[in-house]
């Protein structure tokens, strides 16, 4: 397993992640979809002005009318021998409940995916951002379609939430154990989770995450516009309310974590920067006893 802590290898990363990134943003100005950058993205934004020193990716948020018009589009007029765009499907698994944009000449092999045959590139993340209703008990209506899509989309047991939740999740895919029935239940799932209107809302949540963000509520002036800031040689997109936002999720963002958690938390069983994953079939994914291990 490679822990991603090398300085230089981080350093490959960010200047091949800072390269996708001008091209997605670039690609959503021209045809007018609104993305900012979340998570860890938008913190090295405001606070270093580019990208945190131990961070190895950058992902997006996309209100969900500009985020199911990606796909399509991508698939027409973005340079797809470059980069390529996954997002899960009827007859597609890569076992994210997002969409991911991958850069096809190089490798970042992440463990839960090794036994797939899908582009294997070094990624950024794409969520989409829901309108949330008003309703706490609608909300809980919510989260909970959020959590079945979650499970039938992704089709992985999630070991780091408790017992509980492991163990029903198991008994759950064993009650549906085919991918039409698996589908069935996540595209409702989406379909339920997703109604409500995000330009009419007056709060909006991301839902096609883990549980430790699932279901939290932001207030929908914060994304209704994006925001330029500098970073690194270039201006990246920013919520517009990305102080409220980043200081509800990550409390006091302008002051650095403790050294000891300056670390990537992003694990891959094979980085390449310089590379293709095509040339590592067989070999470090899509191999049958991996499937098996996991």
């Amino acid at each position: 397993m490679n822990d991603i802590k090398n300085t230089d290898q981080i350093k490959e990363i960010q200047k091949i992640n800072l390269e996708m990134a001008k091209y997605f943003v670039r690609f959503c100005e021209k045809y007018q979809l609104l993305c900012y950058f979340c998570g860890g993205g938008c913190i090295g934004t405001v606070r270093n002005k580019g990208f945190i020193p131990w961070d190895d990716d950058l992902d997006f948020f996309m209100p969900r009318k500009d985020y199911e018009k990606l796909y399509d589009l991508w698939s027409q007029y973005a340079d797809m021998d470059k980069y390529s765009i996954l997002r899960p499907s009827k007859t597609f698994i890569d076992h994210n409940s997002f969409t991911t944009i991958r850069a096809n000449n190089t490798t970042f092999i992440k463990p839960y995916q090794a036994y797939l045959d899908i582009p294997h590139g070094l990624p950024i993340d794409i969520f989409p951002l829901d309108g949330a209703p008003n309703s706490t008990i609608k909300r809980k209506i919510q989260k909970g379609w959020a959590l079945i899509y979650a499970l039938f989309c992704s089709q992985v047991v999630p070991e780091k939430h408790g017992g509980i939740m492991a163990m029903g999740s198991r008994i759950l895919l064993k009650l549906f154990p085919t991918k039409k029935s698996r589908y069935i239940i996540w595209s409702f799932a989406s379909k339920q989770m997703s109604k409500y209107d995000f330009d009419r809302c007056e709060f909006v949540t991301e839902l096609c995450v883990g549980p430790r963000y699932m279901g939290n509520l932001y207030k929908r002036q914060d994304f209704e516009k994006a925001e330029y800031l500098p970073f690194e040689d270039t201006y990246m997109p920013v919520p517009v309310g990305y102080d409220n936002y980043l200081t509800q999720v990550f409390g006091h963002y302008m002051e650095l974590p403790d050294e000891k958690d300056r670390i990537s938390h992003h694990e891959a069983v094979l980085i390449d920067t310089e590379h293709t994953y095509k040339k590592y079939k067989g070999l470090y994914y899509c191999v049958e006893s991996l499937k098996e291990e996991k």
